[in-house]
């Protein structure tokens, strides 16, 4: 309390402590048994390791951590502070730095998107779970305020980094389901069509399902066209919407594709 009765302001926390305090928090609000059953979705190969969050949870704990910064942090701080959590070992601490940055959505800087890709390469995203938390959170939102990164990002497609590809598909996802950028992302399927991972596969067909949501004559010309071309896993989930008698012409037609 001060002189007068009023208690001091409390200092606002640097990205390096706030790092700390959030690890310490959400390590005791962790589930062993929620932490175990998640490895159940994931390839042997791709690295993981949960506290045992729910993602509703981490989402609003990461709130609860924006409202103690907020007004006080610059986005280069809130960058600082999601450098410090990708770089934890655990899937929740990095999806905590993820959403404290899209709270900076629209300030976030054109140098972030080499941020972002250093996480893809150097092993700080290295799951399904935590790319597909990173791309529309973050690379979503540099691609709406930055539209010239376009042809960057399509060339992510011809890395040798799985992470990397798949980023740059999940990150077409939300443009795409509201029918924008849909050339993006249909150049971005085909970029990938001789893809021999399942994970691009599968990132490919959603990305075209969601395309499909606002123009579903033209994803219907692009499978046509190109269906036999593109692996059978990205056919299957692009037609999942699709009525079935549809869905069994469009799987006939396409019956060249790989298996």
């Amino acid at each position: 309390m001060t002189t007068r009765g009023k208690a001091a302001p409390v200092a606002t926390p640097t990205p390096r402590g706030l790092a700390e305090q959030a690890a310490r928090e959400l390590r005791a609000l962790g589930d062993p048994r929620r932490a175990a059953g998640a490895k159940a979705y994931f390839k042997q190969f791709e690295t993981v390791a949960f506290i045992g969050v729910a993602v509703p949870d981490v989402r609003r704990f990461a709130r609860d951590l924006y409202g103690r910064v907020r007004g006080a942090w610059t986005v280069e701080e809130a960058i600082a502070f999601a450098d410090r959590c990708a770089r934890q070992r655990e899937t929740e601490l990095k999806w905590v730095g993820f959403f404290v940055v899209g709270r900076y959505r629209r300030s976030l800087p054109r140098t972030l998107l080499p941020t972002v890709k250093g996480w893809l390469a150097d092993g700080c995203c290295d799951n399904w779970a935590l790319v597909d938390a990173l791309a529309p959170e973050i690379i979503t939102p540099l691609l709406a305020r930055f539209p010239g990164i376009t042809k960057e990002l399509l060339a992510w497609t011809r890395s040798r980094n799985l992470w990397i590809r798949r980023a740059a598909l999940v990150a077409l996802v939300p443009p795409a389901r509201k029918g924008e950028r849909l050339d993006e992302a249909y150049d971005a399927v085909m970029a990938v069509a001789g893809d021999r991972e399942d994970l691009i596969h599968k990132a490919a067909g959603w990305l075209l399902r969601e395309a499909g949501k606002t123009d579903g004559q033209r994803l219907e010309r692009f499978l046509l066209e190109h269906g036999p071309k593109l692996p059978r896993t990205t056919v299957r989930y692009a037609i999942e919407r699709f009525p079935r008698g549809r869905r069994l012409l469009l799987l006939r037609a396409t019956r060249g594709a790989e298996t």
